[in-house]
C-alpha cells in the first residue's frame, strides 16, 4: 500500500491513501525525534490547559475526545520512527483519535495489524477510521474493488467503526450515469462494511463537485449524495478542498451562478458526515484552488463557526462527530500536529451564542 506524494502541494489532491511504504528515510530515529519534537511539548492535560487559556472563557468549540489526525500528514515520521514514538507525541499533543493512512512503517520495520491495534491503544488514542483505495488495474491491488474482503478483515482486525476510501467517484468517468455506476459499488462497499458492524465512507477533493460533462447543470458531489443510500454510505468531508471546491465550481461552464457553501451541505444531513478532515488554507486567488493549504490555524477558514455550527445543530450533537487534523505536505509535521492541537483546543464561543 503506497500513496505516492507531489513536491507541488497544489497536486496533493490528486494523491490516493494506500500506504506509507517508500517514503525516503532521513536521520536516524533519535536523532530525529529528537530534532522534531517541540521543545515546547507538553502533556496531553498541559496541552489542552495552556490552549484554554489562550482562548479565554466560552464554551470550547471542539467536542470533547474528539480531536484526530490523519496519519498521512505524519507519514515521513512514520516510515523513519515508527507508529510508536509519532503516537507518543501525538499523546503529549493532546490528541485523541488517528486516521490511519496504511498499516506499515517503512524503514522502522514489521508491524502486525494486533500489534499497532495494541500500540494505538497504549497511547489512549482511539483508531476511527482508515483511507484505502477505491480500485487499480490491477486485479490482486490493495482496495475496495480488488480487495474487498481482505480490506474489511483488516479494518475488523484493528477495530474500526469506520473505513474509508479517499478516491473520488470518477471509476467510470464524469458523466451523471458513471456516478450513479459508482455510486452503486459504493453502495456494495457500504452493505459489507455494515455486516461487520463498521461505516464505509468517501472523502473528498475539489473535483468532486464539479459538474456532469454531459449534464451541465448537475453537480457530480449531488449526484453521489443521491444516489447512495444513506445508511450504507457515508462522507468525511476535507474542508479545505470542499472550500477549494466552492471556489473552483461557484458556476457553471456557460457562466451561470452556481454557488454553494460546504457548510450547508453538512447541515441539511449531518447524520451523514461522522468524520472530518481540518485542514487550513490561505485565501490566494491567483491560485488553482483559491487557497494555498497551511497549518491550521494559520489559514481563513473559519473553523470557530465551522466547528460550532456542526456540533450545535448536528444529529447527536458534539458526540457524533470526529474531526482529524490534516496537511498534505506540512513543513515540519510534528510541529504541524502539536500546532493544529492547540489551535483547536483554543477556539471557544461565549455561552449563548
Amino acid at each position: 500500500m503506497s500513496r505516492t506524494s507531489q513536491p507541488d502541494p497544489e497536486l496533493t489532491h490528486r494523491l490516493t491513501r494506500r500506504g506509507m511504504l517508500g517514503v525516503a528515510a532521513g536521520a536516524s530515529a533519535a536523532a530525529l525525534l529528537g530534532a522534531a519534537a517541540p521543545a515546547t511539548a507538553a502533556t496531553s492535560g498541559t496541552t489542552t490547559g495552556s490552549a484554554t487559556a489562550a482562548g479565554g472563557r466560552g464554551r470550547p468549540v471542539l467536542p470533547p475526545g474528539r480531536l484526530g489526525i490523519q496519519l498521512y500528514s505524519l507519514r515521513d515520521k512514520v516510515s523513519t520512527l515508527g507508529f510508536g514514538p509519532v503516537f507518543a507525541e501525538l499523546e503529549k499533543y493532546g490528541y485523541d483519535e488517528v486516521e490511519y493512512a496504511g498499516y506499515t512503517q517503512g524503514s522502522a520495520g514489521a508491524i502486525t495489524l494486533a500489534q499497532l491495534k495494541q500500540l494505538t491503544r497504549d497511547h489512549g488514542l482511539n483508531a476511527i477510521g482508515s483511507h484505502v483505495g477505491y480500485y487499480s488495474n490491477d486485479p490482486n491491488a490493495y482496495t475496495f474493488a480488488t480487495n474487498l474482503t481482505k480490506v474489511l478483515d483488516d479494518a475488523e482486525a484493528l477495530g474500526l467503526k469506520h473505513i474509508g476510501t479517499a478516491s473520488g467517484p470518477f471509476r467510470y468517468g464524469d458523466t451523471v450515469d458513471a456516478w450513479k455506476r459508482a455510486a452503486e459499488e459504493f453502495n456494495t462497499y457500504g452493505a459489507a462494511a455494515r455486516k461487520r458492524g463498521m461505516k464505509f465512507y468517501q472523502h473528498n477533493h475539489s473535483e468532486e463537485f464539479m459538474f456532469a460533462s454531459d449534464k451541465p447543470s448537475v453537480r457530480l458531489y449531488d449526484v453521489l449524495l443521491a444516489e447512495t443510500d444513506p445508511d450504507l454510505v457515508f462522507l468525511e468531508m476535507d474542508i479545505f478542498w470542499a472550500y477549494a471546491g466552492q471556489f473552483r465550481f461557484s458556476q457553471q461552464v456557460d457562466g451561470t451562478p452556481r454557488p454553494f457553501d460546504p457548510l450547508r451541505y453538512v447541515l441539511k444531513q449531518p447524520h451523514r458526515y461522522p468524520l472530518f478532515h481540518v485542514k487550513d488554507g490561505t485565501k490566494d486567488p491567483t491560485s488553482t484552488y483559491g487557497y494555498r493549504m497551511t497549518d491550521v490555524g494559520d489559514g481563513d477558514i473559519d473553523y470557530k463557526r465551522f466547528l460550532s455550527e456542526v456540533t450545535r445543530r448536528s444529529h447527536n450533537g458534539r458526540r457524533y462527530h470526529h474531526w482529524q487534523a490534516e496537511h498534505d505536505n506540512p513543513a515540519e509535521s510534528f510541529a504541524f500536529a502539536r500546532k493544529s492541537s492547540e489551535h483547536l483546543h483554543s477556539l471557544r464561543e461565549r455561552c449563548g451564542d
